[in-house]
């Protein structure tokens, strides 16, 4: 007899409960196309229960103090550590990531909820004493409600936990939208955080497509929106959810570069660059997609052709170099796409089309994939590939790299390879994207600082996590205040407003 899968359950007022869709989709493994589970299209009924439960619970969260919510994000890191295994297995299973790069992507998320501990020192205001003659003003950061995230499928764990935590622990409460293709793994976490101490309705869950995310845009009681995933939706969620009078922030799609210089070490920077593309099957929105070789450099190309020949490309649960794209159908668009390159005239170095897995015949891999000779009119350069597949395109100087960065209409990452500080240091000065990496491949800033994609990138004004989360995640209340001695409280009455 066939077993039934698991049901992904919804999480309501502190209750995992089965929803009562009738729509219903399934989770599968991406290296063998196994049901793993099915996850519910949540009712109306259903959102607005767990808005309804976030509202309730705002009452008596945002009065609770900073050192209680602290400690619960300590409690939660620790158990994230203890079971690190658990989850990237999960994760793994779900998405089709490498272990090691399971375990990477719950680190990243690991060092947000650290930094959320860390409440205390963030969310502090400003006082001047004195401002006038007896009066004193001051500033508090104050949390501003529900709040609610929608997130991608590449990465279930780290960016939920870029959400959620920073969004608690300055004394909001929150509705999650995991990615509805693997959200397992994001469930583990949640049961991890409520076994913290997260109190009941202070964190819901809904899983859901469209719909689900047009609730979320429109319903008044949610406050602010932080969503992560492609260009088109994000920019969907932007208009919608502005329009409803909510701050919204949306981290969108990419296409960025690298520089190799001809005096970079050669070794490191092709290392690097090999990693950078192709790490995560490509499915990264900061993954190096162009490389743009200046001068002497382009001779590198066998080289690189030569270590990205040498991946190894499998189930993640064998923890290969890469494992398989989400599903069937990223891996038809990938292929698709690198048809057309070849259509238009790229140069196909190495072909991962055909990539066969002993033992997995049916799962979604698309091997290592160089592109030379591309130019900025090609669809592979124009459009995120999200897939292994680097495009290569040489030019004489630094200058004509840079502009041609600075003419790409997106702005998440970019990076330089060099062994020069001037040309270092050129090249961060004009260039006109968010996060630079020198001799870093990928630069995402720990959470010390923000993830600052710009331009075509991002919309919204404040970035995930760092500083300026707890700008997004609070309003500032200013409070001027004046104490009159005894015998200064009978006198003249003023029908001017004075302050001297």
């Amino acid at each position: 007899m066939k077993q039934a899968v698991p049901s992904v359950k919804l999480l309501i007022n502190g209750e995992f409960v089965e929803s009562r869709s009738q729509e219903w989709r399934d989770i599968i493994n991406p290296a063998t196309q196994e049901v793993l589970a099915r996850v519910p299209m949540a009712t109306a009924e259903e959102v607005e229960a767990a808005v309804a439960s976030a509202k309730t619970a705002f009452a008596s969260w945002k009065k609770t103090p900073i050192g209680s919510r602290a400690r619960i994000f300590l409690k939660y890191q620790q158990l994230i550590r203890e079971h690190m295994k658990e989850l990237a297995a999960l994760l793994t299973a779900e998405q089709g990531k490498t272990l090691a790069d399971a375990e990477g992507d719950i680190f990243r998320g690991l060092e947000v909820v650290e930094h959320a501990a860390s409440i205390g020192n963030l969310q502090l205001g400003e006082y001047a004493e004195n401002v006038a003659g007896g009066v004193d003003t001051y500033t508090v950061q104050q949390p501003l409600g529900v709040c609610a995230g929608i997130t991608p499928f590449n990465f279930p764990a780290m960016i939920p936990l870029w959400m959620f935590p920073m969004a608690i622990a300055t004394g909001n409460t929150f509705v999650l939208k995991p990615s509805e293709q693997d959200p397992m793994v994001t469930m583990r976490l949640v049961e991890l955080a409520l076994q913290a101490g997260i109190p009941a309705g202070v964190l819901n869950v809904v899983h859901g497509g469209e719909a689900v995310v047009n609730a979320i845009c429109d319903h008044p009681d949610i406050k602010a929106i932080s969503f992560v995933g492609s260009s088109r939706v994000g920019t969907h969620v932007y208009h919608r959810a502005s329009l409803a009078g909510k701050r919204v922030q949306c981290m969108m799609g990419a296409k960025n570069h690298a520089i190799v210089l001809p005096d970079a070490n050669k070794e490191q920077a092709l290392n690097q660059l090999t990693g950078a593309a192709f790490g995560a099957a490509g499915q990264r929105c900061m993954a190096l997609s162009v490389a743009v070789l200046v001068g002497e450099a382009r001779n590198w190309i066998p080289d690189l052709v030569a270590k990205a020949k040498s991946l190894r490309v499998g189930a993640g649960k064998d923890n290969p170099d890469l494992g398989p794209l989400i599903s069937c159908a990223a891996r038809e668009r990938v292929t698709s796409l690198i048809a057309k390159g070849v259509a238009e005239g790229a140069v196909l170095e190495l072909d991962g089309r055909e990539v066969h897995v002993d033992g997995y015949p049916d799962g979604n891999f698309v091997g290592p994939s160089i592109f030379s000779g591309v130019s900025t009119d090609m669809a592979i350069y124009q459009q995120e590939i999200f897939g292994p597949v680097l495009c290569l395109l040489a030019v004489d100087t630094l200058d004509e790299a840079i502009a041609i960065i600075n003419a790409n209409p997106n702005g998440n990452g970019t990076a330089i390879f060099t062994q020069s500080g001037a040309a270092a240091r050129r090249f961060q000065e004009d260039i006109d994207v968010g996060q630079v990496g020198i001799n870093v491949p990928i630069p995402v800033p720990v959470p010390l600082f923000s993830f600052t994609g710009s331009r075509g990138s991002k919309l919204g004004d404040l970035g995930p996590y760092g500083k300026q989360v707890i700008l997004f995640y609070t309003q500032t209340k200013t409070v001027t205040s004046r104490w009159f001695d005894d015998e200064a409280s009978s006198g003249k009455v003023h029908t001017t407003i004075s302050l001297r």
